[in-house]
């Protein structure tokens, strides 16, 4: 079975390059037969979002970690099969707390069943990478605990919001570290304990990777803001149509400018149809889109720094690339 997509690094060492798309095929194989089961319909449910696609990211980061020591040791591919049956199973429970109709292109598995059939499809995708992460070592299911636990918790914080006399700000960047921060850093560290590099190694790692799965996440919301339909391949406006509150929103309400009144109240709940336009036009033209690019700049700074005491081999130079890639992306 053909790999699917590597993350877009430019400039990527070909070797590099080669032993992704082989790690990748080799993880995407065992990804699809790990969803399997006796039962047809539970198969059918589980591959749903397999089929849909996905640039298996953070299976692309524990590859590039797993460089920083033996790239071939037993346990890398099905690590990573570990972080994307997790990635997935959240999928499946992200699309129904927020009641969307649509994942990757496809319907999703609650407008396409119910909600009852995604949430058991969730716990049966927690279930299997459960079920390969136990020939992995107590360790590493220590800290799949640990990220699980900090998954949940981000959640809640996004639905519950920020408690009275805390920053939104704040309490936004938090809520990203932990729910999307925190399984990309675990792809790191998992990739470079796997492989055996050195403690200091694994450390760096998980920072940078941490660091980066937030500036990706902060260079989301610019895109969904800034960027033409052509370049981004999504709609603008997605956001702010279901009123999810990104950072340049954030930092647009907390302005005290009585020039912002205006987009103030645009932004103040979901946005009509009849209104995107013109909130986006004022959007992009606001401070707060410098001050949420700038936020992201800090992230991948961060990133660099952690990347900067690594040994300087094609894989560093790969996710230094990533930095910079995450950077441009956003506009």
């Amino acid at each position: 079975m053909a790999a699917p997509p590597v993350v877009d690094i430019p400039q990527i060492d070909e070797q590099l390059a080669e032993d992704l798309a082989n790690g990748l095929a080799a993880v995407e194989k065992m990804l699809r037969s790990s969803v399997e089961s006796e039962d047809a319909f539970v198969t059918e449910a589980s591959k749903h979002l397999l089929e849909a696609g996905g640039k298996r990211f953070r299976a692309t980061l524990l590859l590039l970690a797993a460089q920083f020591g033996n790239p071939d040791a037993p346990g890398v591919v099905p690590g990573a099969v570990v972080i994307e049956l997790t990635h997935l199973a959240t999928l499946y429970h992200d699309d129904v707390m927020d009641e969307a109709p649509v994942r990757r292109g496809s319907p999703s598995a609650n407008a396409r069943w119910d909600n009852t059939i995604a949430i058991l499809t969730g716990d049966y995708l927690f279930a299997q990478a459960s079920e390969i992460l136990a020939d992995l070592g107590t360790e590493l299911i220590r800290i799949q605990a640990r990220t699980f636990s900090r998954l949940v918790r981000g959640q809640i914080r996004e639905t519950i919001g920020p408690a009275e006399g805390v920053d939104a700000v704040s309490h936004y960047i938090q809520v990203l570290t932990d729910k999307t921060g925190s399984l990309i850093a675990t792809s790191g560290q998992f990739g470079a304990m796997l492989a055996g590099a050195p403690p200091e190694v694994i450390d760096r790692v998980t920072d940078a990777c941490e660091a980066i799965g937030v500036a990706w996440q902060l260079g989301d919301d610019l895109i969904d803001v800034a960027a033409p339909t052509a370049d981004s391949g999504k709609t603008p406006g997605t956001d702010l149509r279901e009123g999810v509150r990104t950072l340049p929103v954030l930092y647009a309400l907390a302005s005290k400018d009585p020039d912002d009144a205006r987009l103030r109240t645009l932004l103040s709940g979901p946005v009509a149809e009849a209104d995107v336009e013109e909130t986006l036009t004022l959007l992009r033209s606001n401070p707060a889109m410098d001050q949420a690019h700038a936020e992201l700049i800090r992230w991948t700074n961060r990133a660099k720094a952690a990347l900067a005491g690594l040994p300087d081999i094609p894989a560093r130079a790969a996710l230094l690339a990533l930095c910079d890639y995450v950077v441009e992306r956003s506009g």
